[in-house]
């Protein structure tokens, strides 16, 4: 299997049945597609949805770079190698709603070589679910659905991409986790248990467990009313989401170290956010409730 070919074919493809998906169940909103090349290398097709009747922007995003690995991303990787290829989707989806929750997902494959002989390969990746408002069902079913897609390729997968997402999509400054977590890997290289294939074929399980797992929390949430409050609410949260994009997220580290498209790489960040200075949220209120469930380590499938 030639994977630099295959991966690139599978995520392509992913895209256009993705933003499909996404298209019916909004309803009105439809993706603009734009084409970009890398100077260094490669490119991308970036397909973006605005103002929605359920959307209000998100972005299905895949990308193609290769070229000369900057010295700044080698040490980030502790690799050695001089050259590179990255070809993955990222998604990030941002509702108009306060009750439909934000969702990211990317998967991709990563390679290394010098002098044009392969050196290292692996897949990684990642998705969680970030709620304005937590609703336990739903973060159960969504885990469940993870758990799932893990199972089917290893007894062990979700409760270590569980634990490392906890820790990864985790806010320090804040001493918040992003939303509910999720599934979160990386390096996932070819071993004794598990080939490239098996890899390869659990990327592309996850790939395509999106689309119902989010068209399910847009059908049972986009008709809910809500308060002037709730939207007040909601861009506090979205603000917490552009702190960890901007200050931690290594996707975005390494589209600016790459020199890529930057909006491309800006297109997980909402159209609007809000950071009032010190807000104060009542015992028992809703939204108490929610920063009080923003912890590393619950167990969603109780």
């Amino acid at each position: 299997m030639n994977y630099k070919v295959d991966t690139q074919i599978f995520f392509k493809s992913l895209q256009k049945s993705i933003c499909a998906a996404l298209e019916a169940e909004d309803g009105l909103g439809k993706f603009e597609i734009h084409e970009w090349k890398r100077l260094g290398g490669g490119g991308g097709i970036t397909a973006v949805l605005q103002d929605g009747a359920v959307i209000e922007k998100g972005g299905v995003n895949f990308s193609s770079v290769e070229g000369v690995l900057p010295a700044v991303v080698a040490k980030a990787l502790r690799v050695e190698s001089t050259h590179f290829f990255a070809t993955g989707l990222s998604i990030v989806i941002h509702p108009n709603n306060p009750h439909v929750p934000i969702i990211h997902m990317n998967v991709r494959y990563f390679e290394t070589s010098t002098n044009g002989r392969s050196e290292e390969q692996w897949f990684g990746g990642g998705i969680d679910l970030t709620p304005h408002y937590v609703d336990k069902e739903q973060a159960k079913f969504f885990h469940q659905h993870l758990k799932n897609t893990c199972d089917a390729r290893g007894k062990e997968m979700y409760p270590e991409f569980k634990k490392l997402a906890d820790e990864y999509f985790y806010i320090k400054h804040r001493d918040e986790t992003r939303g509910v977590g999720g599934i979160f890997f990386d390096r996932m290289y070819a071993s004794q248990k598990y080939n490239l294939h098996n890899r390869f074929e659990f990327i592309k399980s996850l790939g395509n467990s999106f689309a119902p797992i989010y068209t399910h929390l847009m059908s049972v949430n986009k008709n809910k009313s809500y308060t002037p409050e709730e939207k007040n609410w909601q861009l506090i949260r979205r603000g917490r989401y552009v702190e960890f994009n901007l200050v931690y997220d290594k996707g975005t580290k390494f589209g600016l170290d790459t020199d890529g498209r930057i909006e491309s790489i800006l297109m997980s960040l909402p159209k609007m956010a809000s950071w009032p200075y010190d807000p104060q949220f009542e015992e028992g209120s809703k939204e108490k409730e929610t920063l009080s469930l923003l912890k590393k380590g619950i167990d969603w499938l109780k």
